[in-house]
């Protein structure tokens, strides 16, 4: 069977099930962990037939499925190959370097996180000093600048021997990205269940598989970009990279 019949014929097996399965319906997650912010996201899962899992491969015949979403859209959760609070040389913990890279949250009793406004983004240095860049081997760099750090108490803050320019303190290697996004999105594709205002989900839209080399441009136009959540108190990174859903939709190329 040749790629572009096994792509419809898998295909076809999706919008079957979403026809019977998933349009015309809202959530129901009444049986659900109510602290549970993914719970609709599983519903949709066991509609489709997916068994819920943190596979990084194609959720359902060779297609990654995304839920609807009000802004932005998450490719994955991946952290970095390297971090500056795993560099023995270094010596700091995750601890401080959410202190010293971070912000606390007031409405969290003062947690420390890495995550929103410290968040580095392609373009600038931010307030906290830092920014991401996308060298030419195609690797993205968290960096971070004493000199761009605005922060009124900057030297209390940051440790002396932190005190630099360009100094990295993540880093996601081009290799490690491309595994995890083809492996994902770079089988058949990937399908979108769209819902309308109310929340009911009306129609499945499908786009094309999508390869390193655009999904990396993307990231360096800004486009798709790091939506860190790492907090203190949880081990998990929570390394999201999105896009505004804008970016999904050009991407669509046919709906049902």
């Amino acid at each position: 069977m040749d790629k572009a019949q096994q792509t419809k014929d898998a295909r076809e097996i999706i919008v079957a099930k979403f026809m019977s399965n998933v349009k015309g319906k809202t959530p129901d997650t009444a049986q659900s962990n109510i602290k549970h912010c993914g719970k609709a996201g599983h519903w949709l899962e066991t509609q489709m037939g997916i068994i819920h899992n943190a596979s990084n491969s194609p959720d359902l015949n060779g297609y990654e499925m995304k839920n609807d979403t009000t802004s932005k859209t998450t490719f994955g959760d991946w952290s970095a190959d390297y971090y500056v609070f795993r560099d023995k040389r270094i010596g700091i913990s995750r601890d401080d370097f959410l202190r010293i890279f971070g912000k606390p949250n007031a409405s969290k009793l003062g947690r420390y996180s890495w995550s929103g406004e410290p968040c580095p983004k392609i373009g600038a240095y931010n307030k906290f000093g830092q920014k991401l860049f996308v060298n030419y081997k195609k690797d993205v760099i968290a960096l971070y600048s004493f000199r761009s750090d605005t922060r009124n108490n900057k030297t209390d803050i940051v440790p002396k021997k932190l005190q630099k320019n360009n100094l990295i303190i993540a880093k996601w290697l081009a290799p490690s990205l491309k595994s995890k996004l083809e492996n994902k999105f770079g089988l058949l594709g990937w399908f979108k269940c769209i819902q309308d205002k109310n929340g009911v989900y009306t129609n499945i839209a499908f786009g094309e598989p999508i390869n390193f080399k655009n999904w990396i441009a993307n990231v360096k136009k800004g486009t798709v970009f790091l939506d860190s959540g790492m907090y203190q108190g949880n081990s998990r990174n929570y390394s999201q990279w999105r896009a505004d859903n804008k970016l999904w939709e050009d991407l669509i190329i046919k709906k049902y």
